[in-house]
């Protein structure tokens, strides 16, 4: 064979070509990894193996994770490949895709390590707050709020509760993440789990029984919010405030009271305490106060479709159901009876274990009546 033909291969060919096949060709879609060779305003150049070179350009430098934000010449990048070659014969890259999938791999990471994330809030609406975790928007639902920061609203009034939300836009919440879906593009995040940790070391010095000095942070319909210790925070249920009955927890505490209660339920981070247990029940006496078939005075505290409902003293009330307010047949309480006003009733049953106490208005007028002397007739 006449060697002289055979084409002589240079040492820079053999360098090129054992770069390319130890260089596998990636295709679209790939993530790639290059070194930074340049970096504008609306472009940055990678250097991928010695190769070919990527550009990332206009929106594609947009990045979910943050990383490629602050780019220096010669650091390794990560981008999602595009488009094999551009107009210009370039590796068309993006760090959109990249950073997108690196920030809801690292979302979900957070979820799994339950890490507290700072929240930052850009906008509100009647359901909750809109977030963002890095990049990435993200909600926090009014339910997710501690008890702290949760709209106390009277009677719920939408508008005002949405007016309330929207204070806490530019804010930031210490949050922990509790749904992630990429697919969905759904981020879900809760104030209050993140609290929970916080509480949850806080109250293991606490059990049942201990009595707490606080300060009363919030009051509702249902019972009013106290704050004790180190930034712990309880509920005393209405029914827990007094024992008597309560129709407004406003008329027993108001917000910035100091107030003692009794821890009696303690559930995971939820703190159930109760004013009422750390004074004597004014029932265990009430035998030696009121007698079944006596006649007393009582006050009306309010009316509803099935009686009023009449305070004896300050501490014991009572019920006179609709039938017994009057002989006549009654649609309405307030057609024989009026808040505010003071009637003579009947007792007619004592529950001193269930703190109740039966009235009759129609009964203490019978017996009002038997009790009167006849009147004199005058002689013919």
């Amino acid at each position: 064979m006449n060697t002289a033909t055979v084409p002589k291969t240079s040492a820079m060919e053999l360098l090129v070509k054992n770069k390319m096949d130890a260089f596998k060709f990636p295709k679209v879609g790939d993530l790639i990894e290059g070194t930074v060779i340049s970096v504008s305003k609306n472009e940055v150049y990678l250097d991928i193996a010695g190769i070919t070179t990527g550009v990332i350009r206009g929106k594609e430098l947009e990045d979910e994770s943050d990383a490629a934000s602050s780019l220096k010449l010669g650091e390794h990048a990560a981008a999602t490949i595009v488009d094999l070659e551009n107009e210009r014969g370039e590796m068309e890259l993006s760090f959109r895709q990249a950073g997108h999938q690196k920030a809801w791999d690292n979302l979900e990471k957070m979820l799994r390590e339950e890490t507290i994330v700072e929240s930052k809030i850009i906008d509100a609406n009647k359901g909750g707050l809109m977030v963002k975790v890095g990049n990435v928007v993200g909600f926090l639902p009014v339910s997710q709020l501690t008890t702290e920061n949760y709209p106390r609203i009277e009677g719920g009034d939408k508008n005002k509760i949405l007016a309330y939300l929207k204070t806490f836009v530019n804010k930031n919440l210490r949050t922990k993440i509790i749904d992630v879906n990429e697919a969905d593009e759904k981020l879900i995040v809760s104030e209050k789990a993140a609290w929970d940790e916080k509480q949850k070391a806080s109250l293991a010095q606490y059990k049942i029984g201990d009595r707490v000095t606080g300060k009363i942070t919030g009051v509702v319909d249902f019972g009013a919010f106290i704050e004790f210790g180190e930034g712990l925070e309880g509920l005393i249920h209405i029914s827990e405030l007094a024992w008597q009955r309560i129709d407004d927890p406003k008329d027993i505490v108001k917000v910035g009271d100091t107030v003692e209660a009794e821890i009696i339920a303690l559930q995971d981070t939820k703190v159930s305490l109760s004013m009422k247990k750390l004074k004597d029940d004014p029932w265990k006496e009430v035998l030696q106060k009121y007698q079944v078939g006596s006649l007393v005075k009582g006050k009306i505290l309010k009316t509803n479709p099935f009686g009023a409902f009449v305070e004896l003293d300050k501490e014991i009330h009572g019920l006179a159901h609709i039938s017994e307010l009057s002989p006549k047949t009654v649609k309405n309480p307030d057609e024989i009876v009026r808040v505010g006003e003071t009637y003579t009733f009947k007792i007619l049953s004592i529950e001193p274990e269930n703190h109740r106490l039966g009235l009759s208005l129609k009964k203490a007028k019978e017996k009002s009546e038997k009790q009167e002397p006849a009147p004199e007739v005058a002689a013919a």
